[in-house]
């Protein structure tokens, strides 16, 4: 067993600190005490030594941070790499480059030679279900939890069989025919590639902001399928959430395209009695369909789309849909980020019949992409030209220019400069407290049954949206003020818990009795005789329900970024953590940003902005490679 002397680099802290292992030691006591590790990576270590009779700490440091990395989202960890990239869970400060790292090569070392690990990745293939018997994997510097390597294994054999995978035959003059149709300019149109692309390919990814048309894009290539010669393919249509799921129904819905329903990936899947991560459709009973399009993609985790694409039937096509710059999914892995940026398979053509039915689209697209089967939407039709700029600013991660059109002052755009320290005053708001106000009495003025449509619109006016749930900068110490300003303003008493007319609502778990979903925001209205409701948007007239009949739902003036992911709001405020917030990050900046239609107002320091706008959500995974 291999000693490292401990320096005293940290307070042992409270006893009574739930995030403390007590029990631990050596390495993993130093770097629990520093903030690295928390008690449950600790004890998952402890316990995978004893049952793998590994007494070497080195190794119990390897297997700790990699339970870490799934912890906070990433697939696997890149051992050499840890001591530059690791942070601390409480942002304490700690000196982490003082901490006792292992040397590199030694690491990797020990770490193959242990008998809880398994190196490369050829002993087994990712589709088998036999066990190895190691609960790790380690592939070049890259450890991995094995349940994650082979869900990780398993979509990277998938995109790279299905990038030279042929498709049924197509008629193309049909196909040049329907797309004429349905996309009548002839100038190069990538809507038009996305659909001809989706036709023609078993796989296709349409990346694109919001407001690129990309509802619009899904809506044609499913009357494109159901428009060409031939039986009508069987199409599904699924986001891995249920409010993203009820969206896209609506929207598809609003565009006239009868017969198709969207699910949540889970449904799909269908559920498997006793079981939370596998589903009743897999390799051996696979998915009914010839077309599977989902959205929201950016929020799909890495377990999901594995199941989702082992389901498959191989000559399915499956159309992924979303915003690679978005915030990720809050489990593990980012799965669009990773197929947006890998190279194409060797192997991999771009279809001949794609340049056939649409030779200028072709002719102006990226080959590279196109061999992925990859298509951007760049043409923003949804906000203004002042929100994109800052947007493209964000996502080019420059942030000189980020603070210059915040500082410009422009209708569009707005920005509060705050010290980096200390709680926010009344003083450095820039008026959002008369927004929040007028927002809340424009709300009030419509909040009846015969009024909920208007309700619900008004819903959508304005929204303060925080990096985090708890705390100072929180957005439930942020709804929480807000109360206060409405029940000094409107002379309402600050009642916690009770109904109001008027009042913001946001459910916090699916309901599938109901039909609410986890993220669905709705407002209580007078219902006359029937007392107060609640009113939710649904494709066609609003949804009115009984309060008694809700589960799970809490007042919403402010949420999180997070949960905002998917809706659009009129006029957004977003206030920014201090510095240090292991939540500031380019993806949460630009997905804030991007909700607001009209007009964005950001509240924070300079070196907020500027952390944000240079960190990227550091998640690990070896699937771009």
């Amino acid at each position: 067993m291999t000693v490292v002397e401990e320096p005293a680099l940290v307070d042992e802290g409270d006893p009574y600190d739930v995030r403390l292992a007590l029990g631990a030691t050596g390495l993993l006591r130093t770097f629990n005490s520093a903030g690295v590790l928390t008690a449950a990576d600790v004890h998952v270590a402890a316990r995978l030594s004893r049952l793998g009779e590994e007494p070497d700490e080195r190794v119990l440091l390897a297997v700790a941070l990699a339970v870490r990395g799934v912890r906070l989202g990433s697939v696997c960890v890149d051992l050499p790499g840890q001591r530059e990239t690791v942070t601390s869970d409480d942002d304490s400060g700690t000196d982490l480059d003082a901490l006792p790292w292992p040397d590199p090569g030694e690491w990797l070392e020990v770490t193959a030679a242990s008998p809880l690990v398994a190196v490369g990745d050829s002993q087994v293939p990712a589709s088998s279900s036999s066990q190895t018997g190691h609960p790790l994997r380690l592939v070049g510097p890259l450890l991995y939890l094995d349940r994650y390597w082979r869900q990780e294994q398993l979509v990277r054999e998938e995109l790279d069989a299905r990038a030279s995978r042929a498709v049924p035959p197509v008629d193309a003059d049909a196909l040049r025919a329907e797309l004429a149709r349905l996309f009548p300019d002839e100038e190069p149109d990538r809507q038009r590639l996305a659909a001809a692309t989706a036709v023609l390919r078993s796989i296709t990814v349409i990346a694109g902001g919001p407001g690129t048309g990309k509802t619009t894009t899904v809506a044609r290539i499913i009357e494109l399928f159901r428009s060409l010669p031939g039986p009508s393919p069987r199409i599904a249509l699924a986001a891995p959430t249920g409010k993203a799921a009820a969206r896209l129904e609506e929207a598809v819905r609003g565009l006239e395209i009868p017969g198709v329903t969207a699910s949540t990936l889970h449904r799909l899947l269908g559920r498997k009695p006793g079981s939370r991560s596998r589903f009743r459709h897999d390799r051996h009973d696979r998915l009914p369909y010839d077309v599977v399009v989902v959205d929201e993609t950016s929020m799909v985790s890495l377990t999901q789309m594995s199941r989702l694409m082992e389901a498959l039937q191989p000559m399915a096509r499956l159309v992924l849909v979303g915003d690679p710059d978005q915030l990720t999914s809050v489990e593990v892995g980012a799965v669009l980020g990773d197929v947006v940026a890998r190279p194409a398979p060797t192997g991999a053509t771009v279809p001949a019949q794609l340049a056939e039915v649409a030779p200028a689209d072709v002719a102006d697209a990226d080959p590279a992409e196109l061999r992925n089967g990859i298509v951007g939407l760049t043409v923003i039709r949804r906000f203004g030209a002042e929100i994109g700029a800052l947007a493209a600013a964000i996502r080019d991660r420059d942030e000189d220019v980020v603070l210059a059109l915040l500082r410009e002052g422009r209708p569009e755009v707005s920005y509060v400069e705050v010290a980096d320290d200390g709680p926010l005053t009344s003083g450095q708001l820039g008026g959002l407290r008369d927004d929040v106000v007028s927002a809340s009495r424009a709300l009030i003025q419509v909040a009846d049954a015969e009024h909920a449509r208007e309700a619900l619109v008004a819903l959508g006016r304005h929204r303060l949206l925080c990096a985090h749930r708890r705390g100072p900068y929180g957005a439930t110490h942020w709804t929480e003020q807000v109360e206060r300003w409405l029940a000094e303003a409107l002379g309402r008493p600050p009642d916690a818990g009770m109904w109001y007319r008027g009042q913001p609502l946001l459910v916090t778990a699916n309901d599938y009795e109901i039909e609410l979903f986890n993220g669905d925001s709705g407002v209580v209205v007078d219902g006359g005789e029937e007392g107060l409701q609640a009113a939710f948007a649904r494709s066609g007239e609003p949804r009115l329900l009984s309060l008694h009949r809700l589960s799970a739902v809490q007042t919403v003036h402010a949420m999180t970024v997070h949960k905002a992911q998917g809706s659009q709001f009129d006029r957004v405020t977003l206030v920014l953590p201090p510095e240090q917030s292991r939540a500031l990050t380019r993806e949460l900046l630009y997905t804030a940003v991007t909700r607001a239609q009209s007009q964005v107002r950001v509240i924070g320091s300079e070196a907020a902005v500027r952390r944000a706008v240079s960190r990227r959500v550091a998640r690990a995974s070896g699937l771009r490679g």
